[in-house]
């Protein structure tokens, strides 16, 4: 049989400072983040089986990266915790907002790494995540890619 890739895209919109950065992203700012989540397996072929012909069914897709990823993430200002923006990020809670401290520095190539890990522990155990790309602007994103990640 064929291994085939399937890819469902999701959206949602964050916001994020980089502590220690030199440019304009230092300060908070947000995005309307996309990402598309691309994983390979073989489709079922047990003609009895309800999701005969599908590799995973996209519903069920859906429910993983919404519930790791998108319903976490969705309208939320995201800060390293191990940084000075943990004083503002307590400020902000106490009046409500919604805040994620993260272990990492807030970027886009760090986002989708925490993103791939989430996920891949959320797979049934045939389906395998092949990719993500994670895109922050109308020209910017990041990738990851099980092939270059061992």
């Amino acid at each position: 049989m064929s291994n085939i890739r399937i890819t469902k895209q999701f959206s949602f919109e964050a916001g994020h400072a980089l502590y220690g950065y030199d440019g304009k992203c230092k300060n908070l700012h947000g995005h309307s983040y996309h990402l598309f989540v691309t994983v390979i397996g073989e489709p079922i072929l047990d003609t009895s089986n309800v999701k005969h012909g599908m590799v995973i069914d996209f519903g069920d897709l859906k429910r993983i990266v919404n519930e790791e990823i998108v319903d976490v993430f969705d309208h939320s200002m995201i800060f390293n915790k191990n940084t000075p923006h943990l004083e503002l990020a307590k400020e902000l809670m106490d009046r409500e907002h919604h805040i994620l401290l993260v272990d990492y520095q807030p970027t886009t190539e760090m986002m989708v790494i925490d993103f791939a890990k989430k996920i891949k522990k959320r797979l049934p155990e045939n389906i395998k995540l092949h990719s993500l790309k994670l895109q922050e602007t109308a020209t910017s994103y990041a990738e990851w890619y099980a092939s270059d990640n061992g």
